[in-house]
């Protein structure tokens, strides 16, 4: 990837449900701006189990925001959705079962060109993981056995949803967030975004920012972490700078 145009249109969502609210409802506003005048909405609900269960709780909350949305697995074509789609929509869950569905239904390619066409991309939690590069930031057990890593590569670096940071009082004896990036970095080169809960990465016309409750924590190789506050532009993230896998 060499960069990113300014046809591309991203809204990447840390977390679907925030503590203390409903299924979208604290990024509805963001949802409705970024989404504009758009009626067909192509839903991905492979990181589940109960894809049924899953597109019509999707559905459900779309309609309320004035959207129609209509689930890839209840379509005959897939492709053809995805060439028709107004934008899309990869909900959360498993990101190795998603990664892996996206292959067994060759949707890798399709949404890849529907996005840099324009298309605007929506995701959230594993939906944004599966945006980068590889899925390798995620936190999810491999439960299945996607043939790749690699992701969409509709950005160039890594997000890393739901960040906690260290707690210092904690008793747990385990590997922290950070701990686990770091050992990515050592492996990776590229950017990982430490997305906290409540927060959203937007691209548009060719600008990355950073918006929601919550800032985000940068990760790059070799340098210490930094703290990007809402609001704030970190287009330099889309560019080559952003790196590529050393392994």
């Amino acid at each position: 990837m060499t960069g990113i145009d300014n046809i591309r249109r991203l809204l990447l969502i840390s977390n679907s449900t925030l503590y203390g609210s409903g299924y979208l409802d604290h990024v509805e506003s963001e949802i409705k701006a970024f989404l504009g005048r758009v009626s067909r909405t192509v839903f991905i609900p492979f990181a589940v189990h109960d894809r049924r269960a899953y597109a019509e709780k999707a559905q459900e909350r779309f309609r309320s925001m004035g959207f129609e949305l209509r689930s890839i697995h209840d379509v005959s074509n897939m492709e053809r959705a995805i060439e028709q789609a107004e934008a899309i929509f990869v909900g959360g869950g498993n990101t190795f079962r998603l990664l892996k569905g996206l292959y067994d239904c060759d949707l890798v390619a399709p949404i890849r060109e529907r996005v840099a066409a324009g298309t605007p991309y929506i995701g959230s939690s594993a939906g944004s993981i599966v945006a980068c590069p590889s899925l390798k930031t995620t936190k999810d057990m491999p439960i299945v056995r996607p043939p790749s890593f690699d992701a969409l590569r509709l950005v160039p670096f890594q997000i890393s949803p739901h960040y906690l940071d260290p707690d210092p009082s904690s008793t747990h004896m385990g590997e922290t967030q950070e701990e686990r990036i770091t050992q990515f970095l050592e492996e990776n080169t590229q950017t990982v975004v430490g997305l906290r809960e409540g927060s959203v990465f937007r691209v548009q016309d060719g600008v990355a920012t950073l918006i929601g409750q919550n800032a985000a924590r940068i990760f790059r190789r070799d340098e210490e972490p930094i703290e990007v506050s809402p609001d704030s532009g970190i287009t330099e993230l889309l560019l080559d700078g952003a790196g590529a896998s050393a392994s």
